[in-house]
């Protein structure tokens, strides 16, 4: 599903070849950043798997800041593609953002270090605003409609949601060893049972 987010080939003569440069950046900047973050990353690195150079990032992106801020903004964008949030199967949507956490763990290594350390950008990312706006409206019409539970407000309810769909990626592996967390079928169990729970309050 989420495996081929990044995974995009260009034909040079169609798409130019400064569309695929920048591609190439991004893909190896996703890469860079969800193992070291922003301060850890190095865009000569990145410049290198990239087969490009770092002025060309700067020329594209501006700094380091503006490259992560990019990498960032394109997840939020493939993840909304590939997995749309169905407000009367909040449940399926969980594990089916389970299921992004899976395949690719680095997405939610990329998501802790924008919490740490781009959360508080000003002004905050549009997409971010914009998906998280989308999501929380379409549940109110599901909740105004009576298709869904109104014990929660509708942005709490999101929160819940997404927090839960990605809960094993903030476990340590001693964690997995006192539960049944080590098989991939329990932990989604668990995070669409948890949901549903949620639904029935």
């Amino acid at each position: 599903m989420l495996s081929t987010i990044w995974l995009v080939a260009y034909d040079g003569g169609m798409v130019g070849d400064a569309q695929a440069t920048r591609r190439r950046l991004l893909d190896a900047a996703a890469e860079e950043f969800s193992a070291y973050g922003i301060a850890g990353a190095r865009v000569d690195r990145i410049a290198t798997t990239a087969r490009s150079n770092k002025a060309q990032i700067y020329h594209y992106f501006g700094s380091k800041d503006g490259l992560f801020d990019a990498v960032f903004n394109d997840l939020i964008v493939a993840t909304v593609r590939e997995v749309p949030i169905d407000p009367d199967d909040l449940s399926g949507y969980a594990g089916r953002l389970f299921d992004g956490y899976e395949q690719n763990p680095w997405l939610g290594r990329l998501a802790i270090w924008y919490r740490l350390e781009r959360a508080d950008t000003d002004p905050p990312l549009a997409a971010m605003v914009s998906s998280s706006q989308d999501k929380v409206a379409a549940i109110s019409r599901a909740q105004k409609a009576g298709r869904l539970s109104k014990h929660f407000a509708a942005g709490d309810l999101l929160a819940l949601v997404v927090t839960l769909s990605a809960m094993w990626t903030m476990m340590g592996r001693e964690f997995s060893g006192t539960t049944n967390a080590q098989s991939a079928k329990h932990r989604r169990r668990v995070v669409t049972d948890a949901v549903t729970a949620l639904l029935a309050a």
